[in-house]
Formats: C-alpha cells, sequence, structure tokens
C-alpha cells in the first residue's frame, strides 16, 4: 500500500527528472544555433576563407555531434537497459553538463590558431555521444511512469522541455544582443550561456537522485524468466521509428533552430529581428505540444501525427515563400512561423509516447533511443549543412521547404502504418 500512495509523487518527481536534462541539452542546442554567426567568426573564419565557407564549417561542427547521438544511444541505452534508468541518467546529466560548459572556455582561433576549430569539434562529439543517452532515459522513465491512457501527456512533458530550453537559448542569447555591444558579444559574452549549463545541471543531478526507478524495469528484474527481445525484431522497429520521426527531426530544426542564420545570411535579416522570428516560431511549438499529446491520447498517434505531417506537407512552400516576400511585414513572418512551429508541436507532442510503444521494456531505452538519434544525426544535424550548401550550390532559397516536404512524404506513409489502438494497450502488450 505505502507504494501505491507514493505513486503520484513518484509520477510527478520522474516527469520532472526527466524533463531537466533535456532541458539542458536542448538549452545549449539552440545556444550553438543561435550564435552560429558569432562561433563562425571566433572558431571558423579560417585565413582566405568566404564568411558563408566559416557558417558552413560551423554547421559541419553541428552535424557532427549528431552523429555520435546514435553511439551514445547505444553505449548508455544498453546500461540503461540492464542496470536501470535512473543511475544511467545520473551520470548522463553530469558528462554533459561538464562538456556544455567547457565550450565556454575554449580560447578563440586568433589565439590558439587551428587547435579551436578542434577543440570545439572534439567538445561537439562528446555532447552529442551523452545527449545521444539522454533522450532514450527520459522518455523510457517518463512513459514507463505514466498512468494507462495518459502517456501521450507524460511523453509530450519531454517535447516540452525541448521548447522551453529552445526559447531559455533563444531568450539568453536575446537579451545578451540587448544587453551587450556586437563586440562585447563576439569577444566574450557569447561564453556566458555555456556557463549557465553548470548551476542548471546541479539541479537537474539533484533531482535526479532523488528520483525512483521506473515499474515497468523493477518488474522486469523481479521477472522469473526474462523474456529476451529478438534483435531482428527490435531492428526493423528502429528502421520504422526513423521513418515515423524523419520530418518532426527535419522540420524541428529547419524551423526551430537554423532558421535565425538562415534568415541573416540567406535573406539578410537583421540579428535582432531574426532572433526574434525564431522566439516566435518556438513559442508556437511550446503551445501545441501538451494540446498535441493530451489529444492523442484520445483518438491515437497515428491520427494527430498523419494531419501535422499533411499540414507541413502542404504548408511548407507557402510559409517560407511569405518569409521571403520583401512585402511581408514582421507580423505576417511572424505568424508563418508561429504555424510552422506549431504544426512541428503536433508531431512532438505524441512523438515519444509512439516510439516508446514500440519497444518491450528490455530494450526501450536502447530502441527508441537510437531510432530518435539516427533520425536527428541524418535528418536534423545535416539540415544546416545540406540546406546551406545547396543555396550556395543553387541559388534556390526554396531549398528549405523542398527538404520538409520530401521527409514528409516518407514519413506519411510510415505513420500510415501505425496500428490504431497503441495509444490504449499496456507498454507490455
Amino acid at each position: 500500500m505505502r507504494s501505491h500512495q507514493l505513486a503520484p509523487e513518484a509520477h510527478k518527481r520522474a516527469l520532472i527528472a526527466g524533463s531537466i536534462g533535456n532541458f539542458i541539452e536542448w538549452y545549449e542546442f539552440a545556444v550553438y544555433g543561435f550564435l552560429a554567426t558569432v562561433i563562425a567568426k571566433n572558431f571558423f573564419q579560417l585565413e582566405e576563407e568566404a564568411g558563408l565557407t566559416s557558417l558552413i564549417l560551423t554547421y559541419a561542427s553541428f552535424a557532427i555531434a549528431f552523429f555520435f547521438r546514435p553511439l551514445g544511444a547505444v553505449i548508455f541505452g544498453r546500461l540503461g537497459d540492464r542496470i536501470g534508468r535512473k543511475p544511467t541518467l545520473i551520470v548522463v546529466l553530469i558528462l554533459m553538463t561538464l562538456a556544455t560548459a567547457a565550450i565556454g572556455v575554449v580560447p578563440v582561433y586568433a589565439s590558439i590558431g587551428i587547435a579551436a576549430p578542434l577543440l570545439i569539434t572534439l567538445l561537439r562529439i562528446l555532447q552529442g555521444l551523452f545527449a545521444g543517452g539522454e533522450y532514450g532515459g527520459a522518455v523510457s522513465l517518463m512513459t514507463e511512469f505514466a498512468p494507462r491512457g495518459k502517456r501521450g501527456l507524460y511523453g509530450a512533458w519531454q517535447s516540452f522541455t525541448v521548447a522551453l530550453g529552445l526559447l531559455a537559448g533563444a531568450g539568453i542569447v536575446a537579451l545578451l544582443s540587448a544587453l551587450l555591444t556586437p563586440q562585447a558579444l563576439h569577444d566574450w559574452g557569447w561564453r556566458i550561456p555555456f556557463f549557465l549549463a553548470l548551476p542548471m545541471g546541479a539541479v537537474a543531478l539533484w533531482l535526479r537522485v532523488s528520483m525512483e526507478e521506473t515499474p515497468s524495469f523493477v518488474k522486469q528484474q523481479t521477472e522469473p524468466v526474462a523474456v529476451r527481445a529478438r534483435a531482428g525484431d527490435t531492428l526493423k522497429a528502429i528502421a520504422a521509428g526513423i521513418a515515423r520521426v524523419m520530418v518532426w527531426s527535419a522540420a524541428g530544426y529547419i524551423y526551430l533552430v537554423i532558421m535565425p542564420a538562415y534568415l541573416q545570411s540567406a535573406l539578410h535579416t537583421g540579428f535582432n529581428q531574426a532572433l526574434l522570428i525564431a522566439v516566435i516560431s518556438n513559442v508556437g511549438f511550446a503551445l501545441t505540444i501538451i494540446p498535441a499529446g493530451i489529444v492523442s491520447d484520445r483518438i491515437g498517434r497515428r491520427t494527430v501525427m498523419v494531419i501535422a505531417t499533411l499540414l507541413l506537407l502542404i504548408l511548407a512552400l507557402p510559409l517560407l515563400n511569405l518569409l521571403q516576400a520583401g512585402s511581408s511585414t514582421l507580423a505576417v513572418k511572424a505568424l508563418c512561423v508561429l504555424i510552422a512551429g506549431g504544426l512541428v508541436g503536433m508531431l512532438a507532442g505524441p512523438g515519444p509516447a509512439m516510439l516508446s510503444e514500440m519497444f518491450p521494456t528490455r530494450v526501450r531505452y536502447t530502441g527508441l533511443g537510437l531510432a530518435y538519434s539516427l533520425s536527428n544525426a541524418i535528418f536534423s544535424g545535416c539540415a544546416g549543412l545540406i540546406i546551406t550548401g545547396l543555396i550556395e550550390e543553387t541559388g534556390n532559397l526554396d531549398i528549405p521547404a523542398y527538404y520538409v516536404m520530401a521527409t514528409a512524404v516518407v514519413s506519411l506513409f510510415a505513420l500510415m502504418t501505425l496500428r490504431k489502438d497503441d495509444h490504449l494497450r499496456s507498454l507490455e502488450e
């Protein structure tokens, strides 16, 4: 009876402890994305190279971190599926926080030459490795603690704290750009957001140390006969998961992270206006996540995610063309990115629960973490690199919309293969 009475409190702790690591991770990724032009000048402005080349090199270091996320998902996922969600998430959090703060102390290219971009890239690799172990554990933790019929809502909180992390990153950068001169921001101000990861990490660590292990993992450990998940089934589920979240990965990064740099480099928008537009897109994202998760608990993950994917397919090009139009006012541009962000939120709400429901407890941490991180590595991490490179090569400013549309087509077919009643079943059925 005692454990039953503690359950609501344990649920709340699991939600907060699972969410806060994601908040720190995405806060840092947002900071790096929003400061891309500053970081490019400080670390990747190599001698006799054009400004756009330095931006491409900055995105290359951005992309490389994503390619180490799947490795992190495997290493920490296997650990989390064997020794538990709680100890693994504690280790991941400590390592991720230290790697983020370390970026703030790296000397610039003018001081130490080629070692500067190499050090930044190494730290990005470490961040990617540790972040890869965060998602699968956090989503497993939150959905395994969720009462039946509320997995969409619980999983949506993970995505909601991603939105909060992105907004916090944008807000901190906007505040610094308002308080500091462009020169001060370029010289030392950009380091401050990375140092802020330390106090955030300390709070997160305290929360994770005090949380409980998930009921699903505990039950699995006490079962007399362990049911082994077949490798072939797990690999098929991972491939299906990648296809289903492909559009979420691609659209999320285009509209929520790389949009400021695209507006500045391709459309010559001012830094502050580009940042404001990015904040508004993240507000749209945040507004729809929790409602989409709740609705998916009632009508199913498939319906909500298919509608969002169809709308992204139809609206990607018109929304981008409105952003590009010289006659578009700031209000029109803000509305465009608010809608785009909202559509990504409709995918991010049910998405975590949908992935969690695809894997049994024995491989859930590894399976959903790998599906998500591989999708992000290919379709998010490379988004800035692919789009900037293609725009430079072709001069076509519609490339971001075509990219979203291509991924939407694949995800649409993959999402249609979801069972309608997945949201009604227990995680072990």
